[in-house]
């Protein structure tokens, strides 16, 4: 048992959940998946590994973690201005029908869809015109966090390659550690720009780790 730090690399389970109807629309459980209806058979479920302050999940989520004993419970509640924000009345838009027909979409109540680079949820369609509603889904929305804070992860090599799967969402990568420096093997390359990105965030987080070396392996002729 120990107490989880800011910048700790945790090993945890979770299940989001809104307050007041239970709906779950987030797990790492299978069989909660599979009970609640949100499967999804291209998604691992498994215990995440998550380096604490880094806000891969909600800011106000890996506030209340930290600080908190390993191999228990909890139950977090987190309020809509600490999650995905208040509604916003603006942000349910009437569409005219052209625009989707331009696109090739026939809209109706419920599609999820993708309009000028902006996440929205048809919620009616009439006439000639399309109710779309751009708030995030769980916006206004009181949530409950169950965690189970397995343990602290310790091992170098294990933060990092939770790191190179949370960022590059991917784990094919190969990792060599030799003293503090690392070669990351890649399948395809990576922009100059991430790899500076990655190179910061391992630096800020796994400190015993001083350089980064990328590669890609040559194609066998």
């Amino acid at each position: 048992m120990a107490i989880v730090k800011k910048h700790h690399f945790v090993e945890i389970e979770y299940t989001g959940s809104t307050k007041g109807d239970g709906a779950v629309f987030d797990t790492t459980e299978e069989e909660v998946a599979k009970e609640n209806g949100i499967y999804d058979k291209n998604m691992e479920y498994s215990p995440s590994i998550i380096c604490l302050g880094e806000n891969k999940l909600l800011k106000a989520l890996e506030d209340q973690i930290i600080g908190k004993e390993t191999e228990k419970d909890y139950i977090f509640e987190i309020s809509p201005e600490q999650g995905f924000g208040e509604r916003d009345p603006k942000l349910v838009q009437l569409i005219p029908m052209s625009k989707f027909r331009h696109q090739n979409i026939h809209p109706i109540p419920g599609l999820q869809l993708n309009i000028d680079g902006v996440f929205g949820v048809v919620k009616s369609v009439s006439g000639g015109r399309c109710l779309v509603d751009f708030n995030h889904p769980l916006a206004g929305k009181e949530l409950v966090y169950r965690v189970n804070i397995k343990r602290v992860v310790d091992d170098t090599k294990e933060k990092l390659d939770s790191l190179l799967n949370a960022h590059l969402h991917t784990k094919s990568a190969q990792t060599e550690l030799k003293e503090d420096s690392v070669s990351i093997t890649l399948k395809q390359g990576l922009p100059a720009k991430s790899q500076e990105e990655l190179k910061s965030i391992v630096a800020r987080t796994i400190p015993d780790i001083k350089n980064i070396y990328f590669t890609i392996p040559e194609e066998k002729k």
